[in-house]
């Protein structure tokens, strides 16, 4: 008898716990955008152990535009032949959070944990033709458009969201959301 009572309470638990997770989804033009939940308010999120990696292969940065959440340790490998350096001037205009990872040949990686959301511009000082990005997302609800805009961030909990869409070269935007479910969010960037 008590153990069916405690299988009923978990199954309704998980029930419940599902029924209060939703998703935000829409399009942002232009596609190859960053969608995110911004901060929410009395509300950390652990960090994610898993180190995604920068690469710096044929003079670019790879991937181009890389979104994280604050707290990511993003480990940065140069495999081209040739030294590549690695750094920021600043982390959404704020000069005081740019960082130079320094210079390094072939093979090796260097890490760093981004603890401030926000933009980071990557350059190198040895190719100053090239350029990537880091968007260092508050929460851990956000993702990378397609190339035609579309977006769909899942296990949101119910609630109202002020949601982020970034771009390269435009003007980031936000727009209130209320999720119940699904809630919706298009945005058209500029610049």
């Amino acid at each position: 008898m008590m153990r069916s009572f405690l299988v009923t309470v978990l199954l309704v638990t998980a029930v419940a716990a599902t029924a209060v997770a939703g998703t935000i989804e829409g399009k942002v033009s232009p596609g190859k955008s960053i969608v995110y939940v911004d901060t929410i308010q009395g509300k950390t999120f652990p960090a994610p152990s898993k180190q995604p990696v920068m690469d710096q292969k044929g003079l670019m940065f790879n991937p181009h535009v890389m979104a994280v959440q604050v707290g990511t340790t993003v480990e940065f490998q140069n495999s081209d032949t040739v030294q590549h350096n690695v750094f920021w001037p600043s982390i959404s205009g704020n000069k005081k959070l740019g960082h130079n990872l320094g210079t390094w040949p072939k093979g090796e990686k260097k890490a760093f944990k981004f603890d401030n959301p926000g933009v980071v511009s990557l350059l190198c000082n040895v190719h100053p033709e090239m350029a990537g990005y880091i968007v260092v997302s508050p929460t851990p609800y956000f993702a990378e458009t397609d190339a035609s805009g579309n977006y769909k961030i899942e296990n949101v909990p119910d609630g109202k969201y002020n949601v982020v869409a970034w771009h390269e070269g435009t003007k980031q935007q936000s727009k209130s959301v209320d999720v119940a479910g699904t809630g919706n969010a298009d945005f058209t960037l500029s610049k």
